[in-house]
């Protein structure tokens, strides 16, 4: 197996959960936040759909230069256009790391914007830290997010209070 086959496998264990609780998002609740320095539900659940579709990129190039005058981050107009763009990009995701050679796995990538390197590290850091821990993390935002809005979590990696028994 090579190493994008195994990452590819995690991103998709991964998704399943994301997937759960980006359906449960109630848009007509799009501004709330826990918090005023929090991010509004909306453009986190907007980033975390974003995030994924950032990894062609990764995997196809090894510089990229982000121009954020001509960038427009997604943003979600429903919550079934959401979680179809999430499908969308966990499967392109999963498509083009499985496609990536383990050589090129240890190639340094590289993202610049405005003149400055924001991210120069091995590819498979980059996917690994930039890409599955960054979409943990943003996961457990929202479920703090949910939580508060009491709406019942799914299960991630084991029952919930929600979903106390065994997982699916």
């Amino acid at each position: 197996m090579s190493i994008g086959q195994g990452m590819t496998q995690e991103l998709q264990h991964e998704s399943q959960s994301t997937r759960a609780m980006l359906a449960l998002v109630p848009f007509d609740r799009a501004d709330f936040r826990p918090h005023e320095k929090s991010m509004e539900m909306l453009p986190l659940v907007s980033h975390i759909v974003d995030s994924i579709g950032w990894v062609p990129t990764i995997c196809q190039m090894d510089v990229f230069v982000l121009n954020r005058e001509e960038w427009t981050p997604y943003k979600a107009t429903n919550p079934a256009e959401l979680v179809a763009q999430f499908d969308e990009n966990i499967e392109a995701a999963c498509k083009a790391i499985a496609a990536t050679p383990d050589e090129k796995m240890f190639v340094t990538w590289t993202m610049e914007s405005d003149g400055k390197t924001m991210i120069k590290m091995p590819r498979i850091a980059v996917l690994r830290g930039f890409v599955l821990s960054h979409l943990v993390h943003h996961r457990a935002q929202l479920g703090v997010y949910l939580r508060m809005l009491d709406i019942a979590l799914p299960q991630v990696y084991g029952p919930t209070a929600d979903n106390p028994g065994m997982m699916a």
